[in-house]
């Protein structure tokens, strides 16, 4: 394909994503104004306190809101960079990873093995979320995970460091070594790149600041909060004289009474329930096809936003963001999760913040939206997990391009590298990183 149709073919997916980028950035600058609590105030309260209390070189120590990995300060800092006040400085650095990431898509849905409907996830899945998307740091992570699992085909280093710096942005992305083997040439070299670049950037971080792990004790003492699978229980009860609690507690809103300690318990079990299956997938794959990494990436991301105790708004940009990996990957076998994620994020905007009075007083328009986005939520985990387990579990019996991989492999005598496309392929990867 040349440029020139290149260019042509991406005018409809870049006017489509200005135009609802648009809408999305008069509704954070408050010029369209959704009902609802103001979901900006994150940003112009929460992140612009932490920016003042950065920028004197600690941490946040006093404050449980904090509960990041240290590189979130990297996010929090950088609107301080621009001539601009600090909230309209986040928006324009969130729209240019926006745009960055939309230009990944892009450019990598035209490459073979790949094909464009990834870029149509990312754009409808962002604008589905709305204002949400664009006042929490959750789109930067998203897309330094896109863009590490699009570098692993061919520069698995700059792979893994992206891994490890996304992790040490907000965790999750630890995640995207799910479906990393542990042998050949490329499988060592993405997993010595995450765990080096982990290391270093955490001990640079504990010497730059105090408190650079504080995060790790706040994490601890989360509760229930009302917006997670777990707390549907506390809604139906809050109806039959359960005297319980809503509180807005460690930065988010939570049910406090009798009762939640035990199902904050169980959330957890089955979150340990979640690994259990995970690492029974990993024992029992044999057939590695070109989509098996980013779509087990996108299982396990899936599988423990649905079991947390929190299921923030904002993480649905994660899923989003993988979702739209796997679509990209013309081998992935996830389309039908990728389609229960998108119509969860949907919902979830009409939850929060258009509901969110709903949801608080836990009316039954309120239960209904909640139970709707997280039953999306809970099938869309069942569904990829299986086809997970069947796309790697039956060996003569893989997705297009299969063979071209194990051919691949057996020229190269690498049988075991992470790829998530054919390794014959001759072009570049989607990012350097």
């Amino acid at each position: 394909m040349t440029s020139i149709s290149r260019a042509r073919g991406a005018g409809l997916p870049v006017a489509v994503w200005a135009v609802t980028r648009a809408v999305v950035l008069l509704c954070v600058l408050r010029v369209l104004v959704l009902p609802g609590p103001d979901v900006t105030t994150d940003v112009s309260v929460i992140y612009q306190g932490w920016f003042e209390v950065l920028k004197t070189g600690t941490f946040p120590l006093d404050d449980v809101t904090w509960q990041y990995p240290p590189a979130a300060a990297l996010a929090v800092l950088a609107p301080g960079l621009l001539p601009l006040d600090y909230a309209p400085a986040f928006y324009t650095l969130v729209l240019a990873a926006d745009a960055a990431a939309l230009a990944l898509f892009l450019r990598a849905g035209h490459r073979p093995g790949h094909r464009p409907a990834g870029a149509w996830v990312w754009i409808v899945g962002v604008a589905l979320l709305g204002p949400t998307a664009y006042a929490r740091y959750d789109l930067l992570v998203t897309a330094v995970a896109a863009a590490a699992l699009f570098a692993a085909v061919r520069r698995p280093r700059v792979a893994g460091a992206l891994v490890a710096f996304g992790a040490l942005l907000k965790v999750w992305p630890a995640l995207l070594l799910t479906g990393a083997v542990l042998r050949g040439r490329r499988a060592g070299a993405l997993w010595r790149s995450a765990a080096g670049s982990a290391a270093g950037l955490t001990l640079f971080f504990v010497a730059a600041a105090p408190g650079a792990l504080a995060f790790l004790t706040f994490q601890r003492d989360r509760g229930t909060e009302i917006e997670s699978l777990g707390a549907l229980v506390f809604h139906v009860a809050r109806h039959y004289g359960w005297n319980g609690q809503v509180l807005l507690n460690y930065g988010s809103v939570e049910f406090l009474g009798p009762g939640v300690p035990l199902v904050s318990t169980l959330a957890l079990a089955l979150s340990v329930a979640a690994l259990g299956w995970l690492v029974l997938w990993r024992v029992h794959a044999r057939e590695r096809t070109p989509a098996t990494l980013c779509d087990a990436a996108f299982t396990a991301t899936l599988l423990f936003t649905t079991t947390s105790r929190v299921i923030s708004p904002q993480y649905m940009l994660w899923l989003v963001g993988l979702a739209a990996v796997c679509m990209t990957v013309r081998g992935s076998r996830q389309a039908p999760a990728a389609v229960l994620v998108l119509l969860a994020t949907g919902v979830t905007l009409l939850e929060f913040p258009v509901g969110f009075a709903h949801v608080v007083a836990s009316d039954l328009h309120g239960i209904a939206l909640l139970a709707l986005r997280n039953g999306l939520l809970v099938a869309a985990s069942l569904l990829a997990c299986r086809r997970l387990w069947t796309s790697t579990r039956r060996p003569g019996r893989g997705l297009p391009g299969s063979v071209e991989l194990i051919a691949a492999r057996t020229a190269t005598g690498d049988a075991a590298a992470p790829l998530t496309a054919p390794a014959a392929a001759s072009h570049k990867p989607a990012t350097d990183g």
